[in-house]
């Protein structure tokens, strides 16, 4: 859950779990930890391929206490002994995952963008490693397997409002001696770049960290937000939860502009979903131009100006 929405990535799993249930001839089931959840949330879980729902509905999860979530969780898991675990690579994702490896002293693999079947019907894990340069494939020996899954790498299923399934309601149970306090939750405005419709990405053709200035005026014009390649980022001009990437984030917003990028193939596998992708760039011959709906080869510090100066005038002449 994502406050009192379902994150997106729940369907993203849910598409990928009966993907492997229907090779393997398994079932999918879906856990749901929540506070005054509405029992009618568990049911779009079917709908999108849940044979089966756990429903956790208690005040311990009314605040996100990690120790709560991976206590009734392990519970759970040791009852009902399933052979993948699926868990989406989000920040709270990430936080609970090795934590429930831990106890179960099963292994993780972190951070995939795909996973597979075998000719054995055993699953393959697939993650960037060195900094995005390869991809690994891993079988994991212990059982059961879990990995967290990257924001976005995995297409949801279409939504069946004709779907059966069945959900089972499961009583919390808060943890003995945590030896940690919850002393609430702290507000954020960090970036989510996954989410993003619009975004304006820079890479080593900035030549600086001023460069992303430019970028952020056209974003902001166009009510995006700022990303940027690998470089730039290993460079300090800027943060890297702007990165898009193997090593980044992967995206797929309506709109990607991307300024001095080349197009390395890390860069391009984190975008080239986009709905349009419009590149600029000086060197005609740029990796990036194989992927774009548009390009303009020419100095971004001359296009992108010349883009915010005709931007402005027909904002101006709408008002």
């Amino acid at each position: 859950m994502r406050g009192e929405k379902i994150h997106p990535i729940s369907f993203e799993l849910l598409s990928k779990g009966r993907e492997i249930a229907e090779k393997t001839d398994g079932e999918v089931c879906t856990v749901v930890l929540g506070d005054r959840v509405e029992r009618n949330v568990c049911l779009e879980f079917i709908h999108y391929g849940a044979d089966k729902v756990f429903f956790f509905n208690s005040p311990l999860f009314s605040q996100p206490n990690v120790l709560n979530f991976k206590h009734n969780l392990v519970r759970l898991i040791k009852e009902e002994e399933p052979d993948i675990i699926l868990i989406g690579a989000t920040h709270f994702g990430k936080t609970l995952a090795p934590r429930v490896a831990a106890a179960l002293k099963t292994g993780l693999t972190a951070d995939c963008i795909d996973l597979q079947l075998d000719e054995k019907c055993d699953l393959v894990q697939i993650r960037p490693a060195f900094t995005g340069n390869i991809l690994a494939h891993i079988k994991t020996r212990t059982k059961p397997v879990m990995s967290t899954i990257r924001y976005k790498v995995m297409n949801a299923g279409m939504r069946d409002l004709g779907r059966k399934g069945e959900i089972i309601e499961k009583h919390a149970e808060a943890p003995k001696d945590r030896g940690v306090n919850f002393i609430g939750r702290e507000s954020s405005k960090k970036l989510n770049i996954a989410d993003a419709e619009i975004i304006v990405s820079g890479g080593r053709g900035l030549g600086s960290a001023e460069g992303f200035k430019l970028l952020k005026e056209l974003a902001d014009l166009l009510g995006g937000v700022v990303g940027s390649s690998r470089t730039p980022v290993d460079e300090g001009w800027i943060s890297k939860e702007h990165q898009v990437g193997f090593s980044g984030n992967t995206v797929k917003p309506r709109l990607y502009i991307a300024c001095g990028i080349s197009g390395s193939s890390q860069h391009l596998a984190g975008m080239k979903d986009s709905g349009m992708i419009i590149a600029i760039n000086t060197d005609p011959s740029a990796p990036i131009f194989k992927v774009a709906d548009y390009g303009i080869v020419g100095d971004l510090y001359q296009t992108i100006p010349l883009l915010i100066k005709e931007i402005k005038a027909q904002k101006e002449g709408k008002n």
